[in-house]
């Protein structure tokens, strides 16, 4: 079983946690919760061996298997039946039954299956990638927001599935109600230090605050105790008759020891930059047809979307629904110009700005820049004062701002695209599961 022994892991000057302990049981489903930044993702980065501690050890058993759902998909197969088969283990490779019941648990049809993943969307391909972890049968399972991309009927199939898992099992979600149906215990990193229960999430949460509460109210009381006797010392230290006392009380307040005020956690707070519109429409598409190029495995591919058409007027907020592969997302892409209409139109003001927050564009971020960097692409003309005024909003404050892509957390990256949607000024917001990788506060 997984032992993890007095861990510590730092970036710069910033220190993520210290002292972190805890081992799993057999059998143990840990619900591993937290704000975003935390360290959640570092915790599973140093089981997986991607980063060192600081102090501290990672212990795993020899032969021990850990499997994680990855955030970097590459699929090298000609269809998703044959990926999903590359997860089973060598000794079981010939087992393909198994890859079709859980590519049809996740929602993929039979006619899928000879489908190469290419021809998927972004949601769908992550689904491809947890049927591989979840085929692959390791000691261990490691799960980063499984639930993103996944509609309801596939996240209560992968509900039932992990709480009839037999090995161990830590996720990360966003997600209580999916948290609190399959966890058996839960952990939270706060403060820099982790705290583990066995129970729900709530009970947690519940814990922690009549800590901090205790914890607070002792303060206060030990402050004003310690005011009244430094009253006392400067009262009747100077008076030959009390200076005995007055130096006693001395020594007593020199050995009481006051605990330290809780730094209020700070809280994502800000606004985007809308500009008036004073048009009687911003978009509008007519008779929108759209189709992916054919391929060798469909030839003839079925429209997405078909005699489509909708106007997007001023003040308006359109909540666009459908289960996945429906073309969502395809809309967004098709509205924020990424993507061609194969017939039909896309007519928009020629004043019209287009904020686009995509699903997967968390992936297109370079890792190579800073937070500051990144955001200051969007809109060059910007002073670094603003720039580091948008990474202070995104609670990326001091030298936060500095810190490369490469080591943010999939929350962090998110804060970073919000980041860039808040440097420009837009009149039509595109919003594409922004809610993803984002904690619950």
């Amino acid at each position: 079983m997984l032992q993890v022994i007095n861990v510590e892991k730092s970036y710069g000057d910033r220190t993520l946690f210290k002292g972190v302990s805890f081992s799993l049981t057999p059998g143990e489903r840990l619900a591993l919760v937290g704000r975003n930044g935390t360290g959640k993702s570092t915790i599973f980065k140093l089981i997986l061996d991607e980063e060192h501690p600081d102090q501290g050890e990672v212990i795993l058993p020899k032969g021990y298997r850990v499997g994680h759902l990855s955030q970097h998909l590459e699929f090298s197969q000609p269809s998703i039946l044959r990926e999903a088969c590359l997860g089973l283990p060598p000794d079981r490779a010939d087992e393909e039954y198994k890859a079709e019941i859980i590519l049809s648990g996740l929602g993929f049809s039979i006619e899928d299956f000879e489908r190469p993943a290419s021809s998927f969307s972004g949601g769908f391909q992550v689904r491809l990638e947890l049927a591989r972890v979840l085929l692959s049968e390791p000691n261990l399972l490691l799960l980063d927001e499984p639930t993103n991309y996944l509609d309801i009927v596939s996240a209560r199939w992968l509900e039932r599935f992990l709480c009839d898992w037999e090995g161990e099992l830590i996720m990360i979600s966003h997600d209580r109600a999916f948290l609190d149906a399959v966890s058996t215990h839960t952990m939270i990193i706060h403060r820099g230090k982790a705290r583990r229960v066995q129970g729900r999430t709530q009970k947690l949460y519940d814990l922690l605050a009549e800590e901090e509460t205790i914890h607070e109210q002792t303060r206060l009381n030990q402050d004003k105790k310690r005011k009244e006797v430094e009253q006392f010392v400067n009262r009747f230290k100077a008076k030959a008759g009390t200076a005995s006392l007055a130096q006693s009380r001395m020594k007593m307040l020199e050995k009481m020891e006051m605990p330290e005020e809780l730094i209020e956690v700070p809280v994502l707070d800000f606004s985007f930059t809308g500009i008036p519109f004073f048009g009687k429409s911003l978009v509008e598409l007519e008779n929108g047809v759209f189709s992916f190029p054919p391929g060798n495995s469909n030839p003839n591919p079925t429209p997405i979307l078909k005699d489509f058409g909708f106007v997007c007027r001023p003040g308006d907020r359109i909540g666009v629904i459908g289960k996945n592969g429906k073309g969502k997302s395809t809309l967004l892409r098709l509205l924020a110009g990424e993507l061609k209409l194969s017939s039909g139109e896309i007519r928009s003001s020629p004043h019209t700005k287009i904020g686009y927050f995509g699903q997967t564009n968390i992936q297109r971020l370079s890792k190579s820049l800073t937070v500051e960097e990144e955001i200051a692409s969007t809109n060059h003309n910007m002073h670094r004062t603003r720039v580091r005024s948008i990474c202070g909003t995104m609670m990326f404050t001091g030298d936060d701002g500095t810190k490369k892509i490469s080591v943010l957390s999939g929350g962090e990256k998110s804060r970073v695209l919000l980041g860039k949607l808040i440097a420009q000024d837009s009149y039509v917001l595109l919003l594409d599961e922004p809610t993803n990788h984002l904690d619950l506060e």
